[in-house]
């Protein structure tokens, strides 16, 4: 992994070495001091800071955080207008080591620890672009496949996955069932020894750019219960049936390709089928924790970035012949920000080495996404506000925040 790591690096200018685990964490420009917490820093977006963290993955997070100012801000708004990436970025995510981080190396992926897969997502919230699906490709899509997929499907994707040459994306969504998975119609039956899957998807990210999607489907209806009778295919760009529809145009997310799928009599061979027959639910309940945290992690680094971006902007405005920042329901409002964004991270920090203890239940995962998610749209809105009409305006990034909310 380190050497997989390293040349990515390199190729930023800094080099990087294996990343160390949690318990030998110091800070090495700090004389030997623990690492400070958020509260203590002087950004919250800080290098260095959060004793989950090691000198080794200060020296990643330098390097994730100049790709996305080298690579991803100067074309987001490019990409807002077209509603898709680049496939280059892509590719250059994957030379980079960027992708499939906390997958096995013996699997193709790079074979980095939790953390540095949690840097990637959080670097990309901190630059405000969320046009680029990587922590649903690296971090959801690419698990499945690790821990369920045969040996072929292993060989054949992940590799592939990893360099960015082959996009996924996961199709679980339909126009009549959302939250409710076991409500999905979409089909596959047996046909000799390949499937027949119908049916259609919607909401999926990944969707126009996708390669090889992920999709739950019915198997058996008679099962005692449906989520008996759920199994999942690994269904490839090309394949006869397989129509892509129109790109969703949201609200926000703007850059982040969305699409609808539809399944039109896709013949799949026995090799499609994602590990056993019928067992699919089960898979989607294990990964849930892990997908959940993801969430979290995105979301308190989204309000940690408006809380910077916030406070950099009213120490600039002025108000009554004074800076807002010297006014004090300014101030109460940004210590109340600070405080709860600041707790947060706390716990989120402590789901992510639970996780990365391979300790974290569902439960807990839920609590953490539940309760990000919900902080994540409290700040947008506190933000905006601070930023009066400016607030609303499409060139100040605080904008972007807040229909990154309601999209």
């Amino acid at each position: 992994m380190a050497a997989r790591l390293s040349r990515g690096s390199l190729r930023l200018g800094v080099r990087l070495c294996a990343p160390c685990p949690v318990r030998s964490v110091r800070c090495s420009h700090s004389g030997g001091m623990e690492r400070p917490e958020a509260p203590f820093a002087k950004k919250l977006t800080d290098i260095g800071i959060r004793r989950i963290f090691s000198s080794e993955h200060d020296i990643f997070r330098k390097s994730v955080r100049k790709f996305f100012q080298e690579e991803v801000i100067p074309y987001h708004t490019e990409w807002e207008k077209a509603g898709e990436v680049s496939r280059e970025l892509w590719e250059k995510a994957g030379k980079q080591g960027l992708l499939g981080i906390n997958t096995e190396e013996h699997h193709g992926g790079v074979g980095g620890d939790f953390y540095s897969a949690a840097i990637v997502w959080e670097e990309q919230a901190y630059s405000n672009c969320t046009g680029p699906g990587f922590s649903l490709h690296s971090n959801i899509v690419i698990p499945y496949i690790s821990n369920y997929g045969s040996e072929e499907q292993i060989k054949r994707f992940i590799p592939q996955m990893t360099a960015g040459k082959c996009i996924s994306a996961l199709a679980m969504t339909e126009p009549g069932a959302g939250s409710d998975l076991q409500g999905i119609k979409t089909n596959a039956k047996k046909d000799g020894s390949d499937w027949i899957l119908n049916g259609s998807k919607v909401f999926i990210t990944n969707g126009w750019l996708s390669d090889v999607v992920l999709v739950m489907s019915v198997t058996n209806r008679e099962a005692r219960s449906l989520a008996h009778g759920i199994s999942l295919f690994l269904v490839e760009n090309g394949m006869k049936g397989f129509i892509k529809g129109r790109k969703l145009n949201k609200m926000g997310l703007k850059a982040q390709d969305t699409a609808e799928l539809f399944f039109e009599d896709v013949r799949l061979p026995a090799s499609a089928l994602l590990g056993e027959e019928n067992k699919g639910f089960y898979y989607i309940m294990k990964q849930l924790p892990q997908e959940r945290l993801v969430i979290a992690d995105i979301g308190i680094s989204a309000c940690e970035f408006m809380f910077e971006e916030t406070r950099n902007y009213i120490k600039q405005r002025k108000a009554f012949g004074k800076p807002l920042a010297h006014m004090q329901t300014v101030q109460h409002k940004l210590a109340e920000l600070k405080t709860r964004i600041c707790v947060t991270r706390a716990f989120v920090d402590s789901c992510l080495q639970l996780r990365e203890e391979k300790r974290l239940d569902s439960a807990t995962a839920a609590m953490a996404k539940y309760w990000a998610s919900e902080l994540q749209n409290s700040v947008a809105y506190d933000c905006v506000q601070l930023h009066g009409g400016w607030g609303y305006m499409w060139e100040y990034p605080i904008a972007k925040t807040l229909c990154l909310r309601a999209g």
